[in-house]
């Protein structure tokens, strides 16, 4: 075994770890999991969101987000509105109570990642932001930044 293999299986067990944690108290105290959790916070950060801007961002397929906002718009979360330029298209925008819910998710989330994280110096979890924040950006830039 390579001497990069445990760091990618310690990295892919850990983030399994914490979104699984994260998830189950935004879940019990929310309603929703940290996936729908994503998908609002990126439909409220991008102007004129669209599905693809989702798939470009999560690196997911266009029916696995197109599903999703489905059941978003089910939850009352959020809404397709017709692209102004591009009838073919729709715009996501959150509706209040989409907004409402993202915005008492966020401080669970944060509280829990703050807690998960705790026993780590913050140094240590300064550098290894910046070394995950360099690597994620130069796979996006290449061909594995894209959905499959």
């Amino acid at each position: 075994m390579s001497h990069i293999t445990p760091i990618f299986i310690d990295l892919v067990r850990v983030e399994t770890r914490l979104y699984n944690a994260v998830s189950a108290r935004l879940r019990a105290e929310q309603g929703l999991g940290l996936g729908q959790f994503e998908f609002l916070e990126i439909i409220d950060r991008v102007p004129g969101c669209r599905v693809l801007d989702i798939v470009g961002e999560l690196a997911i397929t266009v029916g696995a987000v197109s599903k999703a906002v489905d059941r978003l718009v089910a939850s009352g979360w959020c809404l397709r509105v017709a692209h102004p330029q591009d009838r073919r298209s729709s715009v996501l925008r959150l509706t209040s109570e989409g907004q409402e819910r993202l915005a008492a998710s966020r401080p669970i989330v944060e509280s829990e990642l703050t807690s998960l994280t705790a026993t780590v110096p913050a140094d240590d979890l300064a550098r290894i932001g910046a070394t995950l924040a360099g690597l994620r950006a130069t796979l996006e830039a290449g061909p594995h930044g894209r959905a499959e």
